[in-house]
């Protein structure tokens, strides 16, 4: 039995209510991650121009093929 069906084997013995909430915090999670993942894109945006003359030069290329 794999993580989602040992969660919903716990969930089918809840009450409505405290499945209501379940489905809140995954709620909560999925947007979680998501907010996460855009912050750390932003991040690596941000820094690419101003790290470019540091990651792109002539003396770093033997790095370029590890």
């Amino acid at each position: 039995m794999n993580l989602a069906e040992l969660a919903f084997e716990q969930i089918k013995t809840l009450p409505d209510e405290q499945t209501r909430e379940v489905l809140d915090f995954i709620g909560y999670l999925k947007m979680k991650e998501n907010h996460d993942r855009e912050e750390w894109e932003d991040l690596m945006n941000a820094q690419s121009e101003s790290m470019k003359s540091i990651w792109d030069n002539p003396e770093d290329e033997v790095w370029n093929d590890l």
